[in-house]
């Protein structure tokens, strides 16, 4: 199959499987399930042995289109399934996320990256895909929590960092911040009684 192809096929993917998210955004938004972490912990539970599937897209989604914040998300992982089981779909669907943000970017380039973030926060971070330290510079901004760990999936797809490189700092670093977020999560109500 010639690049040419490959490149098409990939692009009417990419397409319908955007069509399919912004459908789904849409009608998460409509039943308030990406604003509260409490619907949405409610409306996994409508889905039985599906909800883990069901939640791992909603991650992949939040790390592809971030319209929520991660840690909410993550929170309602760890609510919904418990710190353990939580962590697994955490990681899962927010490594596929991130995968495909790198992905998006590297394919789309700058343009795409300009629509999901403000201008101002995409230069103050492109300024790091100069310097040879980019990817130390990423696994920080991977392994520590509260940082804007989609935003840079997104500028890693710009730089010249390779895909395997990539993958191995998505896997090693971001189970750390999951961690911190799952167990705090877990028991951040229970100190509060």
């Amino acid at each position: 199959m010639s690049k040419d192809k490959l490149q098409r096929i990939f692009n009417i993917i990419t397409i319908i499987t955007t069509v399919l998210l912004i459908a789904f955004i849409i009608y998460a938004f409509k039943l308030g399930i990406l604003e509260d972490k409490t619907v949405l912990v409610q409306y996994m539970k409508k889905f039985g042995i599906f909800a883990c599937l069901f939640f791992i897209l909603i991650q992949i989604v939040q790390v592809v289109f971030p319209v929520i914040p991660g840690g909410a998300s993550c929170l309602a992982g760890v609510l919904a399934f418990g710190p353990v089981l939580g962590f697994i779909y955490n990681y899962i669907g927010l490594a596929l996320g991130s995968l495909i943000a790198f992905l998006l970017s590297r394919i789309y380039g700058i343009k795409m990256v300009e629509k999901l973030f403000p201008e101002e926060t995409i230069n103050k971070y492109l300024k790091y895909i100069q310097n040879n330290r980019f990817p130390t510079i990423f696994f920080w901004g991977i392994f520590l929590p509260g940082l804007p760990d989609d935003l840079l999936c997104y500028i890693a797809g710009l730089s010249k960092m390779s895909l395997k490189t990539f993958i191995f700092i998505i896997l090693i670093g971001k189970p750390f911040a999951l961690i911190f977020y799952s167990l705090f999560s877990y028991y951040l109500p229970a100190l509060s009684d």
